[in-house]
């Protein structure tokens, strides 16, 4: 399993999703020049310890919960890979929902906050994710050739 290429793809994605638990995705300012951070568990001052704004980002946390949970129930489906490829292409439509999300959610808070923002790296973390799940597709695929060559040479 561990010596597949693809499962290390798969790790890679899985740790690049799980690292959105700690980093903020976009510092934003409001008009009385108020800095805060957009990060899965809301908008937090930068000024105040841990002052968390109303606004909560509840779909982006259970979204993130829901990819990484996918992301390792992949890796372990490695006797089924045509179930394998399914959830992965599932992955990567959740993952492109993450990042739509990510943006919207930093979008709609800059609106109520009346200021401007800028986003961090972080906030690509997904698309890179799709990337990796992309290139463990291909290693998948590659590994159901190499499985449908051996059984007809027998």
């Amino acid at each position: 399993m561990i010596q597949r290429i693809q499962t290390l793809y798969l790790l890679i994605a899985d740790l690049l999703i799980a690292v959105l638990f700690f980093v903020p995705f976009a510092e934003m300012m409001s008009n009385q020049g108020r800095s805060f951070l957009f990060n899965l568990s809301g908008i937090v001052s930068e000024s105040e310890a841990n002052e968390t704004v109303s606004q909560k980002s509840w779909p982006l946390f259970v979204l993130t919960c829901l990819i990484i949970a996918l992301l390792i129930w992949v890796i372990f489906q490695y006797k089924n890979r045509v179930r394998q490829k399914q959830v992965a292409y599932l992955t990567i439509f959740l993952l492109i929902g993450l990042t739509a999300t990510i943006y919207f959610s930093v979008w709609k808070c800059t609106n109520i906050l009346g200021g401007n923002y800028s986003m961090k790296i972080y906030a690509a973390f997904p698309l890179v994710a799709v990337v990796f799940v992309l290139l463990a597709i291909r290693g998948i695929s590659k590994d159901e050739r190499l499985v449908k060559s051996i059984d007809r040479i027998r």
